[in-house]
């Protein structure tokens, strides 16, 4: 997404509601546990579950219930799976929409899917139909402050191996590669930089803008997408 999109849905999680926020760290704990049963316990000998700590770090997930969720992973019954499924579609106007969602039920989680793009002015298409459009990428978000030196977080980033930093009005955009991610963010971390966001993306590489009618019907069906449980991440080139 642009930077002002990306900045509105960051201050959009950053002021939902308790219930909201419960969901976000529900899905986030599926995450954990994801990453727990691949890896192991242990965030430093399991890279997949220190870029999902971070995640949560950046999300505010208070650490007692990353915890929780590491340790509820670790003694977990080895029938309990979850499938890592993206669906790809269209929303009004023909945005691309791309949905990541992690589910115990595949044949629940299509159909969900499925209904809410019909409802809500969009149709699901196949596989790659508009992933192509994408990059992925490493984003990290950092609020702009009065202690923050533009020029030195500049420095730090690119000297750890991120490809570009944009200034914009509220805060800096940290983007990398998926391979330099980690590094990058564990190094800005060691520098106390502290992160608004904190996560491997999908980047649009246009963006489409839509009329009132349809960011009406957009906006619906992010939200219904986002409110169901098995969605984790939801990705669009709608220019908000």
């Amino acid at each position: 997404m642009s930077g002002h999109s990306k900045w509105a849905n960051i201050k959009h999680r950053k002021e939902q509601s308790d219930a909201k926020r419960g969901k976000i760290f529900t899905k986030i704990g599926r995450e954990i546990y994801v990453a727990v049963r691949s890896g192991g316990p242990d965030p430093e000998a399991n890279s997949k579950l220190k870029d999902v700590i971070a995640k949560a770090k950046a999300s505010n997930m208070p650490n007692d219930n990353i915890a929780r969720s590491i340790k509820k992973a670790s003694g977990a019954a080895a029938g309990e799976n979850y499938d890592e499924i993206v669906y790809e579609g269209y929303g009004p106007a023909g945005a691309a929409v791309i949905v990541e969602t992690m589910t115990d039920n595949k044949n629940r989680t299509a159909a969900d899917v499925r209904h809410i793009f019909d409802k809500y002015g969009g149709n699901m298409g196949t596989t790659g139909c508009v992933s192509y459009m994408f990059d992925r990428k490493g984003i990290i978000i950092i609020e702009k402050s009065k202690e923050i030196d533009e020029d030195g977080l500049m420095l730090k980033a690119l000297e750890a191996g991120a490809d570009d930093v944009a200034v914009e009005e509220e805060y800096f955009e940290v983007s990398t590669s998926v391979g330099d991610f980690s590094k990058v963010r564990e190094e800005l971390e060691k520098e106390g930089y502290v992160f608004v966001e904190a996560q491997l993306r999908m980047v649009p590489q246009t963006m489409i803008e839509l009329d009132e009618k349809q960011k009406a019907s957009m906006e619906k069906l992010i939200d219904m997408l986002e409110d169901n449980d098995d969605v984790q991440n939801i990705y669009h080139n709608w220019d908000i």
